[in-house]
C-alpha cells in the first residue's frame, strides 16, 4: 500500500522506515498495539478495533491538515487524548500489532510526509459506542493483507491457472463457466461472488483431482447503459466500458478466483464480433434470418425506438413520454425452426427441473386444430371467405359463442362495420400503448370492442359475434380464437363482462362449474354437440374422442386442419442502437434486397461518431455516419448501403463459450479439435433470471452450429446450476402509533408509522422479536433485496478490507445450500473469519509479545495417531463428497469440526495437517497457499493431488446416538458400532443423562434406528 500526504503549508518530506520499537503505541491492559508512524502524520482513517472495551470510529486529525488519505488501519485508544505528545518524528514500516492472542505479520507500508508535523489528536465520532462482544470480533484474526496480495501477485505472474493452448487430451476435461457478466459501472455487488467461488472451487477441486480444466472469463460489454450514459454526456462507450472492465477484473482478481486471465474476451472487440457476425452470415444463409414488419416500442417524442426494459406503464423511462407499438421492419432470427429440437433435447440435461419446465413454457407446444370460420356482416352478407382460428380444444366447438381477433389482426379493418369503426379504431390505438405482458398476464379486467360483423360456426351453423380484445395478441397461433367461455378461464371473464351467451359442452360428471360462476376446462364428457349439418354427433363421448372425431371431419370437409402451434415466437433480432455488433448486410442502392457481405471483409466495425442521439425518424444513430453508410462494393461496382441496425445484447453471449476454447483463432469461431475436447460445458452456473432467454438462443444457436459442421455436439451446457440470491441483512421495525406509542408489529391501525431499530435493540422471542426494553412489542423483520434505494446493498471491496478475501468466500458458502436464498450477516463473515484464524494459528502459533509470526510451521513429522487418522479421513471423506454434489455449506461445516478435534491435540503431525490445508484451499485459497509454503513447499499447491479417503480408517468403533423423549432432543449418547435396540437403551439409562427427563415418568415405547436415533415415548 502506498499512501502520500502533506499537510497544508508544509513542503518537505521524508521516506520512512522505522525499527519495531519505535512503533509501539499505548499499552492497553496488558496487550501491545502498535501504531505505525501515524503519531506525527495528519492522516484522516477509520480503523477496526482490536481490544476489548475499546471505543471506536475516532479519527486522526492533524491541525493544518487538508488532505485526505484511503488508510483502511484504525486507530484505537481509552481516551481521546493524543497517542503521543512528542514531536519527535518516528520511523516506521513494519504494521507490527499485537492485541490478545492474535497476532499480525509485517506490512510493507511506503508513505511520504513532513517532519515536524504537530502532534494528531483523537476525535470522537458522534457518540458511537461499541459494546465488548462487538469489538472483540474485530481483532485481526491472521495477516490476510499480506497473504492475498502476495499470492494473487504470484499467481498473475506465474500464470498459475492458464490452460495451455495444447493439453494432454488423454486426460479427463472439466469445463466451468460463469454466465457472462455485463461490466456495469457499479462494480460487484456480495451476490456475484456466490456463483463465482462456487466455480472456483469446482476449478480448483478438479485440476487437484487431474483434470484439464478451462476456466475463462470475460465481458458480456455491449449494452443499453453504456449508450444511454453516452447520449448524456458525450463519454464514447467505448471508453465507459474499458473503465467498467477494468473495475470488474480488479474486484475479481482480489477474490482469488483461478480464471485463465490469457483468455480473457470481451463482445466488443473486433476480433471478438468478427465471428458473431460470421455466424449471423450462417443463419442468413440458410434462411434463419430474415426482415419482418414486426411491432416495436416507438417514443414519437423520443423519436426512437425503445427496448421493453426502457418502457414502464406505458410510458419512455427517460422523460416519461408515451410509447406506442408501431410495426417497423427488423431483422428476425426463425428460432421456431427449432422449436421441437429445443423441447426434445431438454430432457437428456442435468438441469434443474424447474428451469427446464421453464423453458419448455417459454416454447408452448400445443396440438390442436385451425378451424375456418366465415364472416358475415349485419345484414348477414358474406364480407370474407373465412377467418381462421387456432384452437386446442376442438371438441368444445358447438361450445363457441363469440369469435375474438388481436387488434393487430390484419383482417380487422375488412371486416369492421361502418357504425363500430370509431369505436373499434380508439380501441385498437389504446392496445398499441400497452406490452404484450400488459395485455395477457398483468391485465385485470378484460376489455374489448363489438366489430360489428358476425361469424358463421361451421359446426352447428349458428351467427356468432366478431370481437377485438387485446386479450389476443397477433402473435399465438393464427391472431384469432373461437371463444368458449363455459371451459376457458379468460373466454368466461370476457363473456360475464359483456354479457355474453355461456353454453356448456363438456360435462364433469358432478355439479354444473358456472352454478359456482368459473369456467370448467378438466376433461368429462361431450353434451349438446350435435353437428345438424353434418350428421356428426358427439354428445356422450369423452372429450379427447371427440376432439379427433370433430378435427377429422374438419379435414374431410375442408373447414379446417390439424395443427401444432407454439408460444415461442421467431427472434426479433435487430436494436435502433450504435452500441452493438453491426450487421455484415448490405442493400444495393434503389433495392431492399439484401445481401451479406463477403468473409473476406469480416469485422464490419463500428465507425467513430461523436453524436449518439437518436435520429428521431426511427432510424438508428448509425444512420448519422454518411461515409459508413453508403460506398461502393468492390466486388459489383454499385453503390451500397450498409444495414444500420445493431444486433441486440444477446448476439455475443450466444456462443461465448466456444471463443474460450480457442480464444486466439484468426480462421474459425473455433478450432474443430479444441472443441470435440472441451465441448460440452459440464458446468454452467449463473442466475435463475437467464433460466430462459439467454439458455435458449444459445442452444439455438449451437443447434445451428451443429447442423452446419461447427460443433459436435447437440447441447452447449451439460449441468446447469442456479445461485440462490442474497438478500441484504434482516431490518426490524416497530411501528408508533399518532400519539407516539409504540404498537406491536401484529396490530397495526392504519395511521402506524414504521420506524427501524438497531439488532441490538431486539431480542428474539419464540417466532419473531420484541423490543429489548419493552417486550410486549412485536417488533417486524424482514430481509429485502438488495437496492441502493434501499440502502442495503453490501460491497464485496469492504468486506474484502475488513475481512479478507478468503472470508468473503468461505462465508457466501458457508450462508447456505448454494440455490437457495439466503440473507447477509456480517456476524456470519466474522465466524468464518475467526475459524480462518483458528486454522492459522493452529499451523503457525501465536506470535511472542513484540514482533510479527516465527518463520514455518509448529508441524512435526511423527507418526499421527490412529484417532487423529480417523478424524482427517471422516473429514476428507466429508468434504470430498460434499464438493462434487455442490453442497459447500456442509463440506466448510465438516473442516470445522476437524479443526475443532484437531485443536485439543498436543502435537500436530505432518501427515496429518497437509491434507487437511488442502482441503481447505479450494474454499481459501490465500491462507491455503501460504500455509502450504510455510510447511516446506516451494510449488504452489493448485496442481497438488488431491487427498483420498481411505476406508479403513472410516469404520467407525462407536457411534454418537442422538436420544429423543416425545421426540424432542434431550442428550446423546455413545454405543458400539452395530448396537441394537436393548445395548442402545441399557447405556442411555446408565449414562443417568436423562434422570430429569424419565423421573416419575413410564416409558411406553421405545423407538431406535440403528446408528440414528433413539426415542422414547414417555408419559
Amino acid at each position: 500500500m502506498s499512501l502520500s500526504v502533506r499537510p497544508r503549508g508544509l513542503m518537505g518530506s521524508h521516506s520512512l522506515a522505522c525499527c519495531n520499537a519505535c512503533l509501539r503505541g499505548p499499552r492497553i491492559r496488558g496487550e501491545f498495539l502498535n501504531v505505525p508512524f501515524i503519531r506525527n502524520l495528519g492522516v484522516f482513517g477509520r480503523i477496526p478495533s482490536a481490544a476489548r472495551g475499546l471505543k471506536r470510529d475516532r479519527r486522526l486529525v492533524a491541525p493544518g491538515f487538508s488532505g485526505k488519505s484511503n488508510l483502511k488501519s484504525r486507530i484505537y485508544s481509552e481516551s481521546s487524548t493524543a497517542l503521543a505528545s512528542s514531536n519527535s518524528f518516528c520511523h516506521g514500516n513494519n504494521l507490527l500489532y499485537r492485541a490478545g492472542s492474535i497476532g499480525f505479520s509485517t506490512r510493507q507500508v511506503h508513505c511520504n510526509a513532513t517532519l515536524n508535523t504537530p502532534p494528531v489528536q483523537l476525535e470522537q465520532t458522534k457518540g458511537e459506542h461499541v459494546d465488548q462482544a462487538t469489538e472483540t470480533n474485530k481483532i485481526r484474526q491472521y495477516p490476510f493483507p499480506e497473504i492475498e496480495s502476495k499470492w494473487q501477485r504470484i499467481w498473475d505472474e506465474e500464470q498459475t491457472f492458464r490452460t495451455p493452448d495444447a493439453v494432454d487430451t488423454s486426460k479427463p476435461k472439466y469445463y466451468v463457466l460463469d454466465m457472462f457478466p455485463y461490466p456495469s459501472g457499479a462494480g460487484l455487488h456480495v451476490g456475484h461472488p456466490e456463483g463465482y467461488t462456487a466455480t472456483d472451487i469446482m476449478a480448483r477441486y478438479k485440476r487437484m483431482k487431474g483434470f484439464n480444466v478451462l476456466h475463462p472469463m470475460g465481458w458480456d460489454a455491449f449494452g443499453l447503459p453504456a449508450e444511454q450514459y453516452a447520449i448524456q454526456t458525450g463519454t464514447h462507450p467505448r471508453e465507459t466500458t474499458l473503465k467498467n472492465i477494468d473495475r470488474f477484473r480488479s474486484q475479481l482478481k482480489s477474490l482469488g478466483f483461478s480464471y485463465d486471465w490469457q483468455r480473457e474476451l470481451s463482445t466488443t472487440e473486433p476480433d471478438y464480433y468478427k465471428w458473431t457476425q460470421w455466424i449471423f452470415l450462417q443463419l442468413f444463409n440458410k434462411g434463419l434470418a430474415f426482415q419482418a414488419e414486426v411491432p416495436v416500442n416507438w417514443c414519437p417524442e423520443l423519436g426512437t425506438v425503445l427496448a421493453n426494459e426502457e418502457v414502464i406503464d406505458g410510458l419512455s423511462e427517460r422523460g416519461g413520454f408515451p410509447v406506442i407499438r408501431k410495426p417497423m421492419k427488423q431483422w428476425m432470427l426463425k428460432i421456431t425452426a427449432y422449436a421441437d429440437r429445443l423441447l426434445e433435447d431438454l430432457d437428456d440435461l442435468d438441469w434443474p427441473e424447474n428451469i427446464k419446465d421453464m423453458q419448455r413454457n417459454w416454447i408452448g407446444r400445443s396440438e390442436g386444430a385451425e378451424v375456418d370460420f366465415e364472416i358475415l356482416n349485419s345484414a348477414g352478407e358474406t364480407i370474407s371467405s373465412s377467418l381462421r382460428v387456432f384452437t386446442t380444444r376442438p371438441d368444445t366447438l358447438c361450445g363457441a359463442t363469440y369469435l375474438v381477433v388481436a387488434p393487430e389482426h390484419p383482417l380487422l379493418k375488412q371486416i369492421v362495420s361502418a357504425d363500430q369503426k370509431d369505436s373499434v379504431e380508439k380501441y385498437v390505438d389504446a392496445a398499441t400503448r400497452k406490452s404484450d405482458l400488459e395485455r395477457t398476464e398483468l391485465q385485470k379486467e378484460k376489455t374489448g370492442v363489438f366489430t360489428g360483423a358476425m361469424a358463421t360456426n361451421p359446426a352447428n351453423g349458428e351467427s356468432i359475434p366478431v370481437w377485438v380484445a387485446d386479450y389476443v395478441l397477433g402473435s399465438y397461433g393464427t391472431g384469432a380464437i373461437m371463444a368458449v367461455p363455459a371451459h376457458d378461464t379468460r373466454d368466461y371473464e370476457f363473456a360475464v363482462r359483456f354479457d355474453l351467451p355461456i353454453r356448456v359442452v363438456v360435462s364433469s360428471g358432478e355439479e354444473d362449474a358456472l352454478v359456482d360462476k368459473r369456467a370448467y376446462a378438466g376433461e368429462g364428457t361431450i353434451v349438446n354437440s350435435s353437428l345438424v349439418s353434418s350428421g356428426v354427433e358427439l354428445n356422450g363421448l369423452p372429450n379427447n374422442e371427440a376432439a379427433e372425431k370433430i378435427t377429422q371431419w374438419l379435414e374431410e370437409s375442408g373447414k379446417g386442419k390439424r395443427q401444432v402451434n407454439y408460444k415461442l415466437r421467431d427472434w426479433l433480432f435487430a436494436r435502433q442502437r450504435y452500441w452493438g455488433e453491426p450487421f455484415p448486410i448490405i442493400f444495393f442502392e434503389n433495392s431492399n434486397e439484401a445481401r451479406g457481405v463477403a468473409e473476406v471483409d469480416l469485422p464490419v466495425t463500428l465507425p467513430e461518431i461523436d453524436d449518439f442521439t437518436p435520429t428521431g425518424t426511427g432510424e438508428p444513430p448509425l444512420a448519422k455516419a454518411d461515409a459508413w453508410v453508403t460506398y461502393t462494393d468492390e466486388e459489383s461496382g454499385k453503390v451500397v448501403r450498409r444495414e444500420t441496425n445493431t444486433m441486440p445484447q444477446w448476439a455475443g453471449s450466444c456462443w461465448y463459450y466456444l471463443r474460450f476454447m480457442d480464444p486466439k483463432n484468426s480462421k474459425a469461431p473455433v478450432d474443430p479439435e479444441k472443441e470435440r475436447y472441451w465441448g460440452p460445458v459440464d458446468l454452467y452456473v449463473g442466475g435463475s433470471e437467464h433460466s430462459v432467454l439467454h439458455l435458449l438462443y444459445a442452444r439455438f444457436w449451437h443447434k445451428v452450429l451443429y447442423d452446419i459442421g461447427v460443433v459436435s455436439t447437440k447441447e452447449p451446457f451439460k449441468r446447469l446450476v442456479n445461485q440462490g440470491m442474497i438478500l441484504g441483512e434482516v431490518e426490524y421495525t416497530t411501528y408508533r402509533d399518532t400519539d407516539g406509542n409504540y404498537v406491536s408489529a401484529d396490530s397495526l391501525g392504519q395511521d402506524c408509522l414504521p420506524e427501524r431499530v438497531s439488532e441490538k435493540d431486539v431480542l428474539k422471542s419464540g417466532d419473531g422479536y420484541v423490543l429489548k426494553y419493552d417486550q410486549s412489542i412485536r417488533v417486524s423483520a424482514r430481509a429485502h433485496k438488495m437496492s441502493k434505494s434501499r440502502g442495503n446493498v453490501i460491497n464485496p471491496d469492504d468486506v474484502v478490507t475488513d475481512f479478507g478475501a478468503d472470508s468473503l468466500r468461505l462465508y457466501e458458502m458457508f450462508m447456505g445450500p448454494l440455490r437457495d436464498t439466503k440473507v447477509w450477516s456480517t456476524n456470519g463473515v466474522e465466524g468464518v473469519y475467526r475459524f480462518l484464524g483458528r486454522a492459522w494459528r493452529f499451523l503457525v502459533g501465536i506470535p511472542p509479545a513484540e514482533g510479527p509470526y516465527p518463520e514455518g510451521s509448529l508441524v512435526t513429522d511423527g507418526e499421527p495417531s490412529l484417532e487423529q487418522l480417523k478424524i482427517l479421513h471422516r473429514c476428507i471423506y466429508r468434504v470430498t463428497d460434499d464438493i462434487e454434489g455442490m453442497r459447500f455449506n456442509t463440506a466448510i461445516a465438516g473442516m470445522m469440526e476437524f479443526l475443532n478435534a484437531a485443536s485439543k491435540w498436543r502435537d500436530r503431525p505432518r501427515a496429518i495437517v497437509e491434507p487437511f490445508v488442502l482441503l481447505l484451499s479450494p474454499f481459501a485459497p490465500h491462507i491455503a497457499e501460504e500455509l502450504w509454503c510455510r510447511l516446506g513447499h516451494s510449488k504452489s499447491l493448485a496442481y497438488e493431488s488431491w487427498p483420498e479417503a481411505k476406508d479403513e480408517y472410516l469404520k467407525e468403533d462407536v457411534h454418537v446416538l442422538p436420544v429423543q423423549m416425545n421426540g424432542k432432543l434431550r442428550g446423546t449418547i455413545e454405543v458400539p458400532a452395530g448396537a441394537d435396540e436393548e445395548t442402545a437403551f441399557a447405556a442411555a439409562i446408565k449414562s443417568g443423562n436423562f434422570d430429569k427427563f424419565l423421573e416419575g415418568k413410564e416409558i411406553k415405547k421405545k423407538i431406535y434406528v440403528p446408528g440414528r436415533i433413539l426415542n422414547l415415548i414417555i408419559k
